[in-house]
């Protein structure tokens, strides 16, 4: 990430190691993970979390949160750090009960947050991460759609396409710190990210492609900006053998 580095605005101004830290944290690496170079694990300090109406930095404003219809919990979390992390944007994926599944109230929580972030000229660095222990995401929420009636499907695959190409264009760097299963819409979702950063407990894959289902999380405009990340080879390992990668 060295040419993003040099970018008026965006990881140059928070320094590129720290911002990679921080998201080696996030996907559970632990203290002991070494970036090249003299980066070791540091704390990454203490945060402003988005949920309901609450103070940003200083006070002098407010953010808006993005809580689940859900009483229970809150299904996405935005969390804005602080002191020499300040800039970094954390978007926590929290629906444990559904191993972060994408459904449509997931989906329109992200669109929405990722739409407040683009126009916020205070954000350098967005990194997605997962809340819960051992699932990054397991790609849409397949139990949900079922229960979907046949005019509602077209409408998410499109919105979940939007929100998944939204990230592709958002102009900051941003960064996937993928802590477990990653699948389907997950990776697609994590793909869509600048740079991944993944614990050794990382599983990747398109495992839709072994019910004959074509990755649909991207559109076909979008597909070769987001697929070029991948390796030829691996690439169409994943689509054609719908396969699970394991982390390194």
């Amino acid at each position: 990430m060295a040419a993003a580095a040099g970018v008026p605005g965006a990881l140059g101004t928070l320094r590129a190691g720290r911002a990679r830290l921080v998201a080696a944290y996030c996907a559970g690496i632990g203290p002991g993970w070494r970036l090249p170079g003299s980066w070791t694990g540091l704390p990454v300090g203490p945060a402003i979390w988005a949920r309901g109406w609450t103070p940003a930095a200083g006070g002098a404003a407010w953010r808006r949160g993005y809580s689940s219809e859900a009483k229970t919990e809150d299904e996405l979390r935005v969390r804005y750090l602080e002191e020499e992390n300040r800039g970094i944007v954390v978007l926590g994926i929290n629906r444990a009960y559904a191993k972060n599944s994408l459904s449509k109230n997931l989906v329109k929580m992200l669109s929405k947050a990722v739409d407040a972030l683009k126009s916020d000229k205070k954000v350098r660095t967005i990194i997605v991460r997962s809340e819960v222990p051992g699932i990054f995401c397991a790609g849409a929420d397949l139990k949900e759609r079922v229960k979907m009636h046949s005019s509602e499907v077209g409408p998410f695959v499109s919105k979940l396409r939007a929100v998944i190409n939204e990230i592709a264009n958002l102009p900051v760097p941003t960064i996937a710190a993928i802590d477990g299963l990653a699948l389907g819409g997950g990776l697609e979702l994590a793909l869509a990210c600048d740079i991944r950063v993944a614990a050794s407990s990382a599983k990747m894959g398109l495992v839709e492609t072994k019910l004959a289902i074509i990755p649909g999380g991207v559109t076909h405009e979008n597909t070769e900006k987001i697929y070029k990340k991948i390796e030829p080879f691996e690439k169409n390992y994943q689509i054609e053998t719908g396969k699970i990668k394991q982390g390194l």
